[in-house]
C-alpha cells in the first residue's frame, strides 16, 4: 500500500527518513532501485506514465512508497510532481533520473524524426527538467543539498549499431552529469552517473536471445541480475555529500563492451 503524501514526513525508529524520487519506476531498473531504496528506509516517490504499474511496485515496496504519475517530457507535469514532494516532505535527498526509452534498430538515414524526438524528449529533456526542479528544491531546503544520480547506460560511451537516438541521448546525459556536478557543488548538491550494461530486465530480455553487434551480425550476450544495479545505486546514494561517485560502470563481466566493434 502506498503512503499518503499528505501524511507528512515519515520516520524510522524516530529518525527522519531520507526522501527519494525514482523516475521510470514502474518496471526494470527503476523498479529494482525504488524497492531497494524503500528497503533501506527511504521514503520513495515512484514516478512514471502508467499509474497502475507504479501502484503495483509501491504496494510491493510498502508504506514508505508513493506512486505519482508524471510525464517527464512536460514541464508542467514535472513541476506538479516536485510540488507534491515539497508539499509532503519539504525536501528531496535523492533523485534517480532513470526514465528512458529507445527505438527499434534503425539506420540513421531511415530513423523518423518523430522517433528521434521521442527519445531525446524522454531521455534527455526529461532528465534536464527533473534535474532543474530537484536543484531548486535541494538548494532551498534546510539542511540544504542532496544527490542526483543519472542512468547513463554504457551507450553513453560506446554505441550499438542502428541506435542513434538512444546513443546520442546517453552521450548527452554525460554532459548533463558533468554540468550538474559543477554547478551543484556550490549548493551542496552532488551529481553522479551510473552506466549500466546488460542488466536483465523486460526491456533487455532480447540480449540473451541475440542482439545486433558492431559487425551487424546477431549474437547472444551475457547478462547480469538487475539487483546488482540497485546495490550500486544504494552505494552511490549512501555516501556523505562531501564524497561523490562521478561515474560508475556496472556491467555483465563477459559482455562485449571493452573493445566493442
Amino acid at each position: 500500500m502506498s503512503q499518503d503524501p499528505e501524511e507528512g514526513p515519515a520516520a524510522v525508529n524516530g529518525a527522519q527518513r531520507k526522501i527519494a524520487l525514482v523516475t521510470g519506476a514502474g518496471s526494470g531498473i527503476g523498479r529494482a532501485v525504488a524497492l531497494a531504496l524503500a528497503q533501506k528506509g527511504y521514503s520513495v516517490f515512484l514516478s512514471g506514465r502508467r499509474l497502475a504499474n507504479l501502484q503495483a511496485v509501491a504496494a510491493e515496496g510498502g508504506a514508505g512508497c508513493t506512486a505519482l504519475a508524471a510525464d517527464v517530457t512536460r514541464e508542467d507535469s514535472v513541476d506538479a510532481l516536485f510540488a507534491r514532494i515539497a508539499e509532503a516532505h519539504g525536501r528531496l535527498d535523492l533523485l534517480f533520473n532513470n526514465a528512458g526509452i529507445g527505438t527499434p534498430p534503425t539506420p540513421i538515414e531511415e530513423l523518423p524524426v518523430e522517433l528521434w524526438r521521442n527519445v531525446i524528449d524522454t531521455n534527455l529533456t526529461g532528465a534536464f527538467l527533473c534535474t532543474g526542479a530537484a536543484i531548486r528544491l535541494m538548494k532551498s531546503q534546510n539542511p540544504r543539498g542532496g544527490r542526483i544520480i543519472n542512468n547513463g547506460s554504457i551507450s553513453a560511451t560506446a554505441p550499438r549499431p542502428r541506435m542513434v537516438a538512444y546513443t546520442a541521448s546517453k552521450h548527452a546525459i554525460t554532459g548533463l552529469t558533468k554540468a550538474t556536478a559543477l554547478e551543484g557543488r556550490q549548493h551542496d548538491i552532488a551529481c553522479g552517473q551510473i552506466d549500466i550494461g546488460n542488466a536483465i530486465t523486460p526491456l533487455a530480455a532480447p540480449l540473451a536471445q541475440g542482439t545486433l553487434q558492431a559487425d551487424l551480425s546477431t549474437r547472444a550476450e551475457p547478462t547480469m541480475d538487475v539487483s546488482y544495479v540497485a546495490d550500486a545505486v544504494l552505494y552511490m546514494a549512501g555516501l556523505p555529500l562531501e564524497a561523490n561517485v562521478l561515474f560508475m560502470t556496472v556491467m555483465a563481466t563477459k559482455m562485449p563492451f571493452v573493445g566493442r566493434g
